[in-house]
């Protein structure tokens, strides 16, 4: 394995494994430190001693504390006394949060604070930045008769200021998580005053949060009542000016409709009736016509069949005629009772003819009337129809006063409402807080803590000073034949890292290469996947490629951190230069190099990284051939960028990741494409940081150049292979580019061809 404290065998260059293997001599060692301090254990326990005795000392000098803690429930859902209150509630529970927050903040404002000084006399305590010393120069002046000013407005402010912001510094305001209890703590020298000031404290919060409600219902209240007699006033003029434009254009009627409309409603109805009467005397007075033209049966019509005269004269006439044919069988055509009784037929015959004629003529005249009476209904409907029309275009203005008064009305009311509810509101106290814990006179104190703790804090201290200065004094009168750290001799690493032409002649002024950190790529890291089965619509998916790639989920992994530690070496490196250049070069099979840059990249957008990956290997294509196979990209997922040629383009993945497929096969033309777009991609700033999937070993003079132009070189190291023969082989290959290498991943994936066959296993 790849070691820093054992050189890589470098058998091609004799220069480097002859030379001189000299380790740095340690300047001091655990052994030799504790054998110091076992020398000097009584000066040190002395010292600890002393420490203790002076930690007491401190202690007992200092001035006590004493803390006393009121307890305070702040419900931030007032009472329901009223349907409709000042301020909305919180309904969430991060505004009932917030609403226990900001009656937290209010304890320790200014308005509460001032009060509480004013009523626990702050301003003449010594302890808040007052005292007697004024009294007591009165006292004395006043023995000998003269008389000290009384303290100007603007002095007592001072002081009342002064005792404000001692007091801000004496209380401490605690809110207990998930709860609605506020833990008030008020500390003071004097134990019976800290508790005074902690009730002191929650009853003016409680008298202040009531006096701020009520002074907002009396500003409501006025804003209110200031506001309805211009209300008033304007609900006066619109009801006015609908009364003055009802009584000019003759709008009367009832509260729901004018009596015009329900003329011209009933006019509609008569002559609907009318009409029907018309028609139905008309349909009489045919069917006797027709009946008289049809000779028929003249009592066969409905009015013959309801007349008891007609049925009187059928009744006689059936006798007759009866009475007729008797006679007819029994005497001689000529006889006179014969005769006599057939003029009496004919004379029935003729009464009941002129009874139907007088239902004819009764029928004519009801026609005759329904017809003027329905004319006579449709001269007034039309009169009505053309008053209708002049009211309806009149009506236009009048439902408009309508609104006006009914909008003025409504708001009248509800400010009228809303007025006497704030102002009832003024004597209500909707809030929920209250005191659940009154301070008592606390029996301990709480500064400072207890002697034994300062004497073992002393006691700690005073051990470790005395070791300390023994272990420095021993380094300094001792440090003179160590080395200087700037001046020690270059460790194998170093010269391991040199190339070789530099290695077989040092020079002095080179600088020494930073040690590249290891990463170690295992199965334990990586998911695999089977690309044809797991293959999905919505765009590429670096994922779903069929390598095996990250594990989704472990972001502490020690893999991940190695990498993100390469990526702050490349940033040291790069000097603050925007969207730095990394390239990841390999022995070996380049589908392993390929595998760990994806694997590099997708690790950098996990962190929050926009990556560019450029496929720089033109010969193999190994990520290109992989990406651009058939059904993996789309057109429409194409990027802007292009390398190369237009019809070679980004492919923008779903993993944060855009990768840029090789180009044409010839080895400068392809590095010369490669800078193109790192450069076009540098000035659009899109990217963070630019991977680079190659060039393939061993190096063109383009590849050279193209590895000349990044920031920072990873190699990556197949553990199927020799290591130390590999990494001779890349420090080989890279020349003076190897101060550029920031890492060393070692790939400990199983091989391709033995995943395929597990694979086929599973299958």
């Amino acid at each position: 394995m790849l070691d820093y404290n054992h050189p890589i065998d470098r058998a091609k260059n004799p220069t480097v494994s002859e030379a001189p293997q000299r380790r740095p001599e340690a300047s001091f060692n655990v052994l030799e430190l504790v054998s110091l301090l076992w020398r000097r254990k009584i000066a040190i326990a002395s010292a600890a001693l002393i420490g203790a005795c002076l930690a007491v000392t401190v202690g007992k000098s200092l001035t006590p504390r004493y803390t006393a803690t009121a307890q305070l429930y702040v419900d931030p859902r007032e009472l329901q006394l009223v349907d409709r209150e000042l301020t909305p509630r919180a309904q969430d529970v991060s505004g009932m949060s917030m609403v226990v927050e900001s009656q937290a903040r209010l304890i320790t404002s200014n308005s509460v604070l001032l009060r509480v000084i004013q009523q626990a006399g702050l301003d003449k305590d010594p302890e808040f930045g007052g005292g007697d010393g004024r009294t007591l120069t009165s006292s004395l002046l006043g023995l000998i008769g003269l008389h000290v000013r009384a303290p100007s407005a603007a002095e007592t402010r001072e002081v009342q200021l002064a005792a404000l912001d001692a007091l801000n510094k004496h209380i401490t305001i605690r809110k207990t998580d998930k709860s609605f209890i506020v833990d008030i703590e008020v500390w003071s020298i004097d134990p019976a005053k800290a508790a005074m000031l902690a009730n002191t404290l929650t009853n003016t919060y409680l008298t202040e949060s009531r006096n701020s409600q009520a002074l907002a219902a009396r500003r409501a209240t006025s804003e209110l009542s200031g506001r309805l007699k211009e209300l008033r006033e304007r609900l006066r003029n619109a009801e006015t000016a609908l009364a003055t434009y009802k009584a000019q254009n003759n709008f009367v009627g009832t509260q729901d409709s004018l009596i015009s409309d329900q003329q011209l409603s009933s006019s509609n109805q008569r002559l609907s009736a009318a009409r029907a009467a018309t028609m139905d005397a008309q349909a009489r007075l045919d069917q006797i016509e027709a009946n008289k033209r049809t000779a028929a049966d003249a009592g066969a019509i409905p009015e013959a069949l309801q007349s008891p005269t007609i049925a009187n004269l059928r009744a006689q006439y059936a006798d007759a005629r009866k009475k007729y044919a008797e006679q007819t069988a029994e005497l001689g055509p000529r006889h006179p009772a014969l005769r006599q009784t057939e003029k009496q037929v004919e004379d029935l015959k003729r009464t009941i003819n002129e009874e139907i004629e007088r239902f004819a003529l009764s029928a004519k005249n009801d026609l005759t009337r329904a017809r003027d009476y329905e004319a006579s209904l449709n001269r007034a409907l039309e009169v009505q129809k053309r008053q209708s029309v002049q009211l309806s275009q009149a009506a236009v203005r009048l439902r408009e006063l309508e609104r006006e008064a009914d909008a003025s009305r409504d708001v009248y009311q509800s400010f009228l409402k809303r007025s006497r509810e704030t102002e009832e509101q003024e004597t209500l106290n909707t809030s929920a807080a209250r005191v659940i814990g009154e301070a008592t006179v606390p029996q301990r104190r709480s500064f400072p803590p207890g002697m034994s703790l300062f004497a073992m804090i002393g006691f700690i201290f005073g051990a470790l000073a005395a070791a300390c200065w023994f272990v420095a004094a021993e380094h300094l009168f001792n440090g003179a034949s160590a080395p200087e750290p700037g001046r020690r001799e270059r460790t194998p690493t170093h010269d391991v890292m040199r190339p070789q032409s530099e290695a077989a002649a040092p020079s002095p002024a080179l600088a020494l290469v930073e040690k590249p950190l290891i990463a170690r790529l295992q199965e334990a890291d990586v998911i695999r996947t089977l690309a044809a089965i797991l293959a999905t619509g919505g765009g590429v998916d670096l994922t779903r490629v069929g390598w095996p790639t990250l594990r989704p989920g472990f972001p502490l992994t020690t893999l991940l951190n190695a990498l993100r530690d390469m990526r702050a070496a490349m940033a040291r490196r790069a000097g603050g230069k925007t969207m730095p250049v990394m390239a990841l070069v390999g022995a070996g099979d380049t589908t392993g190099r390929s595998v760990t840059a994806l694997n590099f990249a997708l690790a950098a957008a996990r962190d929050g990284s926009r990556v560019l990956m450029i496929d720089a290997d033109h010969q193999a294509q190994t990520l290109s051939r992989k990406i651009n196979r058939p059904g993996k990209s789309e057109p429409s997922k194409l990027g802007w960028l292009s390398i190369g040629n237009k019809t070679v383009r980004e492919i923008r993945t779903v993993n944060g990741i855009s990768v840029l497929p090789a180009t044409e096969s010839d080895a400068g033309r392809a590095a010369d494409a490669i800078r193109k777009a790192i450069a076009q991609a540098r000035s659009a700033g899109g990217y963070d940081l630019v991977i680079l999937d190659g060039p393939a070993m061993p190096f063109s003079t383009a590849g050279r150049k193209l590895l000349d132009g990044t920031d920072a070189l990873v190699a990556v190291l197949p553990t199927s292979l020799d290591i130390n023969d590999s990494m001779e082989d890349i420090l080989s290959a890279l020349g003076t580019a190897q101060r550029k290498l920031v890492g060393v991943v070692l790939d400990e994936l199983t091989p391709a061809t033995q995943a395929r066959q597990r694979g086929k296993q599973y299958a």
